[in-house]
């Protein structure tokens, strides 16, 4: 697994935009896909979207058009721009930099890969 660190959460009201930022530990130039996901209380940690090497994003219907996913290769950090946040959208947020196979803006990861994750960054969103 690629070591991936998350920053960026806070509490904010509805309709609040945050970014995240996820730094990765080797150079993100050449990475297939990157991808974020969340999981919110007492719920499965769930995939939100991911970015290819290209710099195209993809992202699950939730978030379509009010979340997007980029990349600073100089910097190797992946940032998710969340905008219009909802209360459902509370939960602890986290990245990955080590997808093996990335469809419909799911990050799929290796057996091994998935015991690893960073520590998440909370974001909590009040109505």
């Amino acid at each position: 697994a690629i070591k991936v660190e998350e920053s960026g959460g806070a509490s904010v009201q509805d309709g609040g935009s945050l970014r995240l930022s996820c730094a990765v530990s080797r150079s993100i130039s050449s990475i297939y896909c990157m991808g974020w996901f969340r999981q919110a209380p007492g719920k499965e940690r769930a995939g939100v979207g991911v970015i290819e090497r290209d710099g195209g994003a993809s992202y699950v219907d939730s978030v379509k058009g009010r979340f997007t996913i980029s990349k600073d290769t100089d910097k190797n950090i992946m940032y998710l721009q969340m905008n219009n946040l909802k209360p459902e959208d509370t939960a602890t947020y986290y990245c990955a930099a080590d997808c093996t196979y990335c469809q419909g803006g799911y990050c799929y990861r290796g057996e091994n890969d998935l015991e690893t994750w960073g520590q998440g960054t909370l974001v909590s969103v009040s109505s």
